[in-house]
């Protein structure tokens, strides 16, 4: 779940949950770090400026396509500097088209699978699919139903374990818009009781800095297809975080019918905590 990068929207809803949930672990991020998201998210878009030498060096890609899914409140706006980047590296780069994402509403969870198969049937290859907080939530549920569509999954600061909503510190602006959703939330620690990865390739970029949802519920089951990459920066920020760029470009470049876990370049190794 996620708001708008640009940061133009600032009530995360922070002050509607109270600080800790002993019953449930882990509990939501800290009212701190929430609070100081939009200033951090900035700091995520104005690091670009010192960032594109080595960005712009990134692995080139294969022209495959890639559809990209915005957070919660988000629309294409918010990933058009990531879009625009992965376009100057080669791809056919997609927007959802879809307007705001204010949840799973009839006009996303009906449309969105016409999205996917219709950019598959276009390119005549599977599409890559890259999402955003909610948005990758969307991207892994794509992948389990039209796994022949989908060439590989990306997902960033996507809370897919989450037990309740309280865990997030926008759970409570979750609910109230619940009332024009199509389905339940997309809770209840799903995918971890699902038990099995998923049938494409995966990786899951989050940061323990995160201050709108708990890190450890965005990191995927390592298997020899997924895998989870920790990168510093903010919540509101990733898709505009040079780190998460870099490694979603490292991750795309890979041969279609190959995949290999993430290696950090020696030169960048300050950009991605262990």
């Amino acid at each position: 779940m996620s708001v708008a990068a640009d940061t133009s929207v600032v009530d995360l809803g922070c002050s509607e949950l109270p600080e800790t949930f002993p019953e449930l672990l882990p509990g939501p991020p800290s009212l701190a770090m929430c609070l100081t998201e939009p200033p951090r998210g900035l700091a995520d878009i104005a690091s670009l400026v010192l960032a594109a030498p080595w960005l712009l060096r990134s692995p080139r890609g294969d022209g495959h396509p890639i559809l990209v899914l915005p957070g919660l409140l988000a629309s294409d706006t918010s990933t058009m500097a990531m879009r625009a980047y992965l376009r100057f590296l080669g791809y056919r780069v997609h927007g959802w088209n879809l307007g705001i994402n204010t949840g799973p509403t009839p006009q996303v969870v009906d449309g969105l699978p016409g999205v996917l198969a219709g950019l598959a049937d276009r390119y005549d290859k599977p599409v890559s699919v890259i999402g955003w907080s909610l948005g990758g939530i969307y991207a892994r549920q794509l992948a389990r139903d039209l796994p022949h569509s989908v060439r590989q999954v990306i997902t960033l600061g996507s809370p897919f374990g989450l037990s309740n909503l309280q865990q997030t510190r926008v759970g409570a602006l979750y609910s109230r818009m619940s009332g024009n959703h199509a389905i339940l939330p997309p809770v209840n620690g799903i995918e971890w009781e699902l038990g099995h990865p998923l049938p494409v390739p995966a990786t899951a970029l989050y940061s323990k800095r995160d201050g709108v949802v708990p890190w450890q519920v965005c990191r995927d089951f390592p298997s020899d297809r997924s895998e989870s990459v920790a990168v510093h920066g903010s919540h509101m920020g990733l898709t505009h975080n040079p780190s998460a760029l870099w490694a979603v470009a490292d991750r795309l470049a890979q041969a279609a019918d190959t995949w290999n876990p993430f290696v950090v370049p020696r030169h960048l190794r300050r950009l991605y905590p262990r």
